[in-house]
């Protein structure tokens, strides 16, 4: 089955001769730029060239303008959290990666403008992404075909966030700048940002941007503990161990500061840009304490001061060559490392990475209903780990990658085809002190999807996508054998790992018109060799131990949102919404997968006007007790939301001014996806105020 999608691929890439007219188009349009000004939300920029909602195989979710600032928290994981398919892994407050259709790590690639964030966020949960959520002007969750472009595993998606730090046009006024305040009370959270972008000696545009976020310890709505250790704290012999079961409000360790300052500039015309940007990124942030209720173990209150230098390059030209309309590059080169502090102050054990990346695209001129792209990209990292509580050996991994995209556009039916080749070397050092000899990994990947689309009738689209992913091992996969205090687990890898394959299929039904929209996705993933990491029941190093394995795995689930205009009074139009996702997982013979969230509700009622947009809402997240051994189940919950949103100036303004109040009856709620949800509750009642402004 494997040749036979190969083979439609490669038919589709050679295409040409079947289309209507195969004459080049130099004037076909480029991509959207992304910068301030953006497209709304049902435009996709990420990929070939700026493409509607609809035309996209795959479930998308996009987050920009008033429903960014609406969903605007300290991290990419709980901005995004609320999108249809999409959960996060929330490891406290300030620790949270997206977790996509029950997947994170390395199967949900974060990208900062098609490259990757170049962090260690992927090798451990309580790792930050060195993503700000601040500068951000739009993020795009993105499945499909198209994901391929930039990972070899897309079951599970990519994420994009797309800033403004290398300009891409000239401002139409002598400064343009864009600012952002706000307040959260659960965590007396202050954070405030601002960019400007200066045109300077006709082409040249220069930027800045800063920000700076302070919080204090989270304010859960009920208890710290869960009921069932509550319980088993109550009944201890030990006042220090009982007095757990009291906790209650406040997560202790969870306060955080983190400031970020970038600066760039970029040369730029009609025919195309070319600019760079540096950045400085600097984390201070505590992690939430796994409390022991065994006396002779006490449990570690760490913080980790994670710091990142980091330098970027993008560059785009319209060309004059035949065949390629346009060539685009993108090169980012980072400088990373965080120290995990213990409570006395010391510092216990330090990361450090280096990594470069890059990618060059060349986007096909259009012949008649035919368009693609195809290109190359490179990533290299080194990671190294000093200190007592060191848990991989240091290690090199090489990353190079083709691949391509292509597309035929019939009106009514739609195609799409990608394919990737990957290679990945990988080298750990030998380290007699984590007990590993010295091993040299290399793994060649295929992956490949086609897919297409039929209108059922105006603005009503349906799709199927079939794929074909592998995925090589990562170096924690692979090579982790040691105590890690962040996660407060003894975490063990396995080197004799072998590629990880799995097949997918996905149906989506997509459409909008006049007061109405429907977007729905239903997919299937059957795995072989899946690499996951599960607790064993054992202690070692006083901390539980989780060990990697591979196993056979079954993936199903949906995604389904809708909105429709019930009314419209005076200058107000008053909008239903609803969402519904579900991921069901299994280990073949085994039992679930761990960690997978639970089905989710979402419903909203909003009123909107040119100037006021006012909006309740209700979560309902229900109950997980499909779990694998030495897991726990998780309690359902249900958040109710309320929010206003006021543009001074007009519909025409980007001024606005927010205000919200979420999690209103202040209720206890954890997420299953959390290896730490037992220990760290989500947030209680929040008051919050955003204030954007742009010039």
């Amino acid at each position: 089955m494997l040749r036979t999608l190969l083979l439609a691929s490669a038919t589709l890439i050679a295409f040409p001769a079947y289309a209507n007219d195969t004459a080049p188009n130099p004037a076909a349009p480029a991509p959207v730029a992304q910068d301030h000004d953006q497209p709304n939300q049902e435009i996709v920029v990420t990929g070939t060239r700026a493409r509607a909602t609809a035309d996209v195989l795959g479930g998308t979710a996009i987050l920009a303008s008033e429903e960014l600032t609406r969903e605007l928290r300290p991290t990419i994981g709980e901005t995004l959290a609320r999108q249809p398919g999409v959960s996060a892994t929330s490891f406290g407050p300030n620790a949270s990666r997206p977790v996509l259709r029950g997947f994170t790590g390395d199967r949900a690639r974060l990208l900062i403008d098609g490259v990757g964030s170049i962090d260690v966020s992927n090798t451990s949960a309580d790792h930050a992404a060195i993503i700000n959520p601040l500068t951000a002007d739009r993020i795009e969750v993105l499945r499909g075909p198209s994901a391929l472009l930039f990972s070899p595993s897309s079951i599970g998606g990519v994420v994009n966030v797309i800033d403004s730090r290398i300009p891409r046009h000239l401002p139409e006024s002598p400064l343009h700048a864009d600012g952002i305040a706000s307040y959260g009370s659960a965590a007396d959270e202050r954070s405030v940002s601002g960019a400007v972008d200066v045109p300077v000696a006709g082409k040249l545009v220069v930027h800045a941007d800063g920000s700076y976020t302070k919080t204090g310890d989270l304010r859960s709505g009920g208890y710290v503990l869960t009921p069932a250790l509550r319980a088993q704290a109550a009944a201890s012999a030990e006042p220090e161990i009982q007095e757990l079961a009291d906790l209650k409000g406040e997560v202790p360790n969870t306060a955080a500061r983190t400031w970020d300052i970038a600066g760039g500039a970029a040369i730029v015309d009609d025919r195309g840009s070319l600019g760079f940007s540096v950045s400085r990124y600097d984390s201070l942030y505590g992690v939430p304490i796994r409390y022991s209720l065994d006396p002779s173990i006490e449990a570690e209150a760490v913080r980790l001061h994670a710091k990142q230098t980091r330098f970027d390059v993008h560059g785009d030209i319209l060309t004059e060559i035949v065949g390629i309309h346009q060539i685009r590059m993108r090169l980012a080169a980072a400088d990373y490392r965080h120290s995990e502090i213990e409570d006395t102050g010391e510092v216990g054990t330090t990361f450090y990475s280096q990594g470069l990346e890059g990618r060059l695209e060349l986007v096909q001129e259009t012949h008649g209903q035919w368009e693609g792209v195809t290109g190359g990209q490179f990533s290299t990292r080194n990671t190294r780990i000093v200190g007592e509580e060191k848990f991989l050996p240091r290690t090199e991994s090489n990353q190079y990658g083709l691949f391509t995209l292509q597309s035929l556009d019939f009106g009514a039916l739609k195609a799409e085809a990608a394919l990737r080749y990957e290679h990945n070397d990988l080298h750990a050092q030998a380290d007699a002190d984590i007990g590993n000899p010295q091993y040299d990994r290399s793994f060649d990947s295929v992956s490949a999807s086609l897919g297409a689309s039929y209108a059922l009738a105006e603005h009503l689209r349906f799709g199927v996508n079939v794929s074909r992913s592998e995925r090589a091992p990562t170096q924690e996969e692979l090579f982790a054998n040691g105590p890690h205090a962040g996660t407060q687990a003894f975490e063990v890898g396995n080197p004799d790992f072998t590629t990880e394959k799995a097949w997918g299929i996905e149906g989506t039904l997509k459409g909008s018109g006049d007061g109405w929209s429907l977007s729905a996705a239903a997919h299937y993933s059957w795995f072989t060799d899946y690499i996951y990491d599960a607790p064993t029941g054992a202690i070692e190093d006083d901390l539980p131990v989780f060990q990697y394995n591979q196993a056979d795995a079954r993936y199903y689930g949906f995604e389904v949102q809708g909105s429709a205009r019930l009314a419209q009074l005076g200058g107000f139009a008053i909008n239903a919404d609803a969402l519904a996702d579900y991921v069901h997982a299994e280990l073949v013979d085994e039992g679930p997968v761990p960690r997978i969230p639970p089905l989710r509700l979402m419903g909203g009622l909003e009123a909107q006007s040119d100037a006021i947009t006012a909006r309740a809402e209700v979560e309902h997240s229900f109950k997980q007790d499909r779990v694998t051994d030495f897991e726990t189940p998780t309690s359902g919950f249900t958040l109710v939301n309320a929010s206003i949103a006021w543009k001074p100036f007009g519909a025409g303004s980007n001024t606005s001014l927010l205000l919200s109040a979420n999690n209103i009856f202040d209720v206890e709620a954890r997420r299953h996806t959390s290896v730490l949800k037992d220990y760290a509750p989500l947030a209680g009642r929040d008051f919050r105020a955003t204030l954007r402004v742009q010039l």
